[in-house]
Protein backbone atom coordinates (compact mmCIF):
# COMPACT_ATOMS: atom_id res chain seq x y z
CA UNK A 1 0.00 0.00 0.00
CA UNK A 2 3.05 2.34 1.17
CA UNK A 3 4.60 1.23 -2.32
CA UNK A 4 1.76 2.23 -4.26
CA UNK A 5 1.28 5.70 -2.76
CA UNK A 6 5.34 6.34 -3.64
CA UNK A 7 4.74 5.43 -7.23
CA UNK A 8 2.00 7.81 -7.51
CA UNK A 9 3.52 10.51 -5.58
CA UNK A 10 6.31 10.44 -8.17
CA UNK A 11 4.30 10.52 -11.27
CA UNK A 12 2.35 13.81 -10.05
CA UNK A 13 6.23 15.36 -8.98
CA UNK A 14 7.33 14.63 -12.58
CA UNK A 15 4.49 15.99 -14.23
CA UNK A 16 4.45 19.23 -12.79
CA UNK A 17 7.84 19.65 -13.05
CA UNK A 18 7.61 19.45 -16.97
CA UNK A 19 6.72 22.14 -19.41
CA UNK A 20 3.65 22.67 -20.86
CA UNK A 21 3.35 21.99 -24.57
CA UNK A 22 1.50 24.91 -26.27
CA UNK A 23 -1.44 24.89 -28.15
CA UNK A 24 0.26 25.13 -31.56
CA UNK A 25 -3.60 26.20 -33.33
CA UNK A 26 -4.52 28.57 -30.82
CA UNK A 27 -4.64 32.24 -31.33
CA UNK A 28 -3.86 31.86 -34.66
CA UNK A 29 -6.85 33.73 -37.00
CA UNK A 30 -8.84 32.47 -39.71
CA UNK A 31 -7.46 32.48 -43.07
CA UNK A 32 -10.32 34.74 -44.00
CA UNK A 33 -10.82 37.16 -41.08
CA UNK A 34 -7.79 39.57 -39.63
CA UNK A 35 -7.29 40.53 -36.00
CA UNK A 36 -9.88 43.32 -34.35
CA UNK A 37 -11.70 43.27 -38.42
CA UNK A 38 -13.69 41.06 -40.47
CA UNK A 39 -12.22 38.95 -43.76
CA UNK A 40 -8.64 40.35 -45.20
CA UNK A 41 -10.65 41.70 -48.69
CA UNK A 42 -12.78 44.24 -46.45
CA UNK A 43 -9.46 45.18 -44.66
CA UNK A 44 -7.09 45.63 -48.56
CA UNK A 45 -10.80 47.74 -49.48
CA UNK A 46 -10.47 50.33 -46.78
CA UNK A 47 -6.81 50.68 -47.09
CA UNK A 48 -6.79 51.09 -50.85
CA UNK A 49 -9.46 53.99 -50.16
CA UNK A 50 -7.07 55.48 -47.47
CA UNK A 51 -4.12 55.57 -49.81
CA UNK A 52 -6.33 56.96 -52.56
CA UNK A 53 -7.55 60.20 -50.62
CA UNK A 54 -11.19 58.37 -50.15
CA UNK A 55 -13.63 58.17 -46.94
CA UNK A 56 -16.72 56.70 -46.35
CA UNK A 57 -18.08 52.96 -47.43
CA UNK A 58 -16.67 51.00 -50.45
CA UNK A 59 -19.73 51.16 -53.01
CA UNK A 60 -21.23 47.75 -54.03
CA UNK A 61 -20.80 46.89 -58.04
CA UNK A 62 -24.43 46.23 -59.48
CA UNK A 63 -25.59 43.25 -60.43
CA UNK A 64 -24.94 42.49 -64.16
CA UNK A 65 -27.79 40.96 -66.07
CA UNK A 66 -26.36 38.22 -68.34
CA UNK A 67 -28.00 37.16 -71.59
CA UNK A 68 -27.45 34.04 -73.46
CA UNK A 69 -24.95 34.53 -76.62
CA UNK A 70 -27.35 32.06 -78.48
CA UNK A 71 -30.58 33.87 -77.90
CA UNK A 72 -32.33 34.94 -80.73
CA UNK A 73 -32.08 38.56 -80.16
CA UNK A 74 -28.04 37.92 -80.21
CA UNK A 75 -28.23 36.61 -83.20
CA UNK A 76 -30.00 39.59 -84.88
CA UNK A 77 -27.93 41.99 -83.78
CA UNK A 78 -24.89 40.30 -84.67
CA UNK A 79 -26.25 39.89 -88.11
CA UNK A 80 -27.46 43.52 -88.31
CA UNK A 81 -24.05 45.03 -87.56
CA UNK A 82 -22.45 42.22 -90.03
CA UNK A 83 -24.78 43.45 -92.96
CA UNK A 84 -23.98 47.18 -91.45
CA UNK A 85 -27.36 47.91 -93.35
CA UNK A 86 -28.83 49.56 -89.76
CA UNK A 87 -31.68 47.32 -89.84
CA UNK A 88 -32.27 44.10 -88.15
CA UNK A 89 -33.04 41.20 -89.99
CA UNK A 90 -36.08 39.40 -89.09
CA UNK A 91 -35.75 36.41 -87.18
CA UNK A 92 -37.32 33.27 -88.90
CA UNK A 93 -40.03 31.98 -87.07
CA UNK A 94 -42.70 29.94 -87.87
CA UNK A 95 -45.61 32.71 -86.63
CA UNK A 96 -43.97 35.20 -89.01
CA UNK A 97 -45.87 36.20 -92.09
CA UNK A 98 -44.82 35.25 -95.96
CA UNK A 99 -42.17 37.95 -97.35
CA UNK A 100 -43.53 39.84 -100.47
CA UNK A 101 -43.17 38.50 -103.65
CA UNK A 102 -42.02 40.76 -106.99
CA UNK A 103 -43.70 39.76 -109.95
CA UNK A 104 -41.65 41.60 -112.22
CA UNK A 105 -39.02 44.44 -111.72
CA UNK A 106 -39.31 47.41 -113.24
CA UNK A 107 -37.34 46.98 -116.73
CA UNK A 108 -37.82 43.98 -117.24
CA UNK A 109 -40.64 42.74 -120.10
CA UNK A 110 -42.74 39.49 -119.84
CA UNK A 111 -44.10 39.94 -122.96
CA UNK A 112 -42.54 36.85 -123.93
CA UNK A 113 -44.20 34.90 -121.35
CA UNK A 114 -47.64 33.41 -122.59
CA UNK A 115 -48.92 33.06 -118.88
CA UNK A 116 -48.39 37.04 -117.87
CA UNK A 117 -49.53 38.16 -121.29
CA UNK A 118 -52.93 35.81 -120.98
CA UNK A 119 -53.79 37.21 -117.51
CA UNK A 120 -53.18 41.08 -118.08
CA UNK A 121 -55.37 40.69 -121.77
CA UNK A 122 -56.82 38.63 -124.39
CA UNK A 123 -55.48 37.33 -127.33
CA UNK A 124 -57.77 40.00 -129.32
CA UNK A 125 -56.17 43.10 -126.89
CA UNK A 126 -52.59 41.27 -127.55
CA UNK A 127 -52.88 41.40 -131.45
CA UNK A 128 -54.10 45.33 -131.46
CA UNK A 129 -50.87 46.49 -128.98
CA UNK A 130 -49.02 44.83 -131.34
CA UNK A 131 -50.30 46.54 -134.34
CA UNK A 132 -50.27 49.53 -132.63
CA UNK A 133 -45.90 48.79 -131.87
CA UNK A 134 -45.62 48.42 -135.26
CA UNK A 135 -46.80 51.87 -136.62
CA UNK A 136 -44.78 53.60 -134.40
CA UNK A 137 -42.24 51.74 -135.89
CA UNK A 138 -39.19 54.29 -137.54
CA UNK A 139 -37.09 53.09 -139.92
CA UNK A 140 -33.90 54.73 -140.67
CA UNK A 141 -32.48 55.01 -144.10
CA UNK A 142 -28.88 54.72 -144.69
CA UNK A 143 -27.01 57.66 -145.75
CA UNK A 144 -23.77 58.54 -147.63
CA UNK A 145 -20.44 59.41 -145.52
CA UNK A 146 -19.77 63.15 -144.72
CA UNK A 147 -16.73 64.48 -147.42
CA UNK A 148 -13.83 65.34 -144.63
CA UNK A 149 -13.51 68.65 -144.64
CA UNK A 150 -9.86 69.67 -144.90
CA UNK A 151 -9.90 67.67 -148.02
CA UNK A 152 -7.19 65.82 -147.78
CA UNK A 153 -6.38 61.79 -148.62
CA UNK A 154 -8.60 58.91 -147.09
CA UNK A 155 -6.22 56.39 -146.40
CA UNK A 156 -9.15 54.00 -145.08
CA UNK A 157 -10.57 54.93 -148.60
CA UNK A 158 -7.32 54.13 -150.22
CA UNK A 159 -6.93 50.62 -148.55
CA UNK A 160 -10.38 49.29 -149.40
CA UNK A 161 -9.79 50.98 -153.34
CA UNK A 162 -6.57 49.32 -154.03
CA UNK A 163 -6.09 45.47 -153.94
CA UNK A 164 -2.68 44.37 -154.18
CA UNK A 165 -1.03 42.74 -150.81
CA UNK A 166 2.26 45.05 -149.92
CA UNK A 167 5.61 44.49 -151.51
CA UNK A 168 3.69 44.06 -154.98
CA UNK A 169 5.33 46.93 -157.48
CA UNK A 170 2.91 48.26 -159.40
CA UNK A 171 5.02 51.95 -160.02
CA UNK A 172 8.25 52.86 -161.34
CA UNK A 173 10.66 54.08 -159.01
CA UNK A 174 14.38 55.77 -159.26
CA UNK A 175 17.56 54.12 -158.74
CA UNK A 176 18.13 56.95 -156.51
CA UNK A 177 15.29 56.00 -154.11
CA UNK A 178 17.87 53.86 -152.14
CA UNK A 179 17.44 51.76 -149.17
CA UNK A 180 19.16 54.83 -146.40
CA UNK A 181 17.04 57.20 -148.25
CA UNK A 182 14.32 55.58 -147.15
CA UNK A 183 14.85 54.81 -144.14
CA UNK A 184 15.93 58.23 -143.07
CA UNK A 185 12.69 59.76 -144.63
CA UNK A 186 10.36 57.46 -142.93
CA UNK A 187 12.36 58.52 -139.26
CA UNK A 188 10.86 61.91 -139.57
CA UNK A 189 7.27 60.50 -139.18
CA UNK A 190 5.03 59.33 -136.02
CA UNK A 191 3.71 56.35 -137.71
CA UNK A 192 3.29 54.79 -140.76
CA UNK A 193 -0.15 55.80 -141.21
CA UNK A 194 0.76 59.81 -141.06
CA UNK A 195 3.37 58.54 -143.68
CA UNK A 196 1.18 57.04 -145.79
CA UNK A 197 -1.31 60.68 -145.79
CA UNK A 198 1.41 62.60 -146.47
CA UNK A 199 3.19 59.95 -149.63
CA UNK A 200 -0.72 60.08 -150.67
CA UNK A 201 -0.83 63.87 -150.45
CA UNK A 202 2.26 64.31 -152.34
CA UNK A 203 1.88 63.06 -155.77
CA UNK A 204 1.43 59.17 -154.53
CA UNK A 205 0.93 56.09 -155.22
CA UNK A 206 1.85 57.68 -159.02
CA UNK A 207 5.38 59.63 -157.85
CA UNK A 208 7.52 59.69 -154.86
CA UNK A 209 9.32 62.40 -154.58
CA UNK A 210 10.26 61.92 -150.65
CA UNK A 211 11.36 58.44 -151.16
CA UNK A 212 9.05 56.99 -148.94
CA UNK A 213 7.69 53.97 -151.53
CA UNK A 214 11.28 52.64 -152.90
CA UNK A 215 9.49 49.21 -154.02
CA UNK A 216 6.81 50.64 -155.63
CA UNK A 217 3.94 48.57 -154.14
CA UNK A 218 1.94 52.08 -153.32
CA UNK A 219 2.35 51.78 -149.86
CA UNK A 220 4.80 54.27 -148.02
CA UNK A 221 7.37 53.38 -144.71
CA UNK A 222 5.86 50.25 -143.66
CA UNK A 223 2.10 51.22 -144.26
CA UNK A 224 -0.56 47.90 -144.31
CA UNK A 225 -3.64 48.38 -145.92
CA UNK A 226 -4.79 44.78 -144.33
CA UNK A 227 -6.79 45.75 -141.28
CA UNK A 228 -8.85 48.15 -143.06
CA UNK A 229 -9.99 45.49 -145.64
CA UNK A 230 -10.11 43.10 -143.44
CA UNK A 231 -13.19 45.18 -141.25
CA UNK A 232 -15.09 44.87 -145.18
CA UNK A 233 -14.29 41.23 -145.54
CA UNK A 234 -12.15 41.73 -148.13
Amino acid sequence: MRLSFAVVAAALAVSACAPSVPDSAANVPDPGTGVGFGSYSDYAARREAQLNGQSGSIPVAPDVAAAALDSAEARAASAAIAANSGVAPVEARPGNPPPPVVANARGISGENDFTAVSATRDIAADAAMIERNRAQYTLVAPEALPAREDGGPNIVEYALRTTNPVGTALYKRSVLNTQSRHQRACAGYASPDLAQEDFLASGGPEKDRKGLDPDGDGFACGWNPAPFRAVRGG
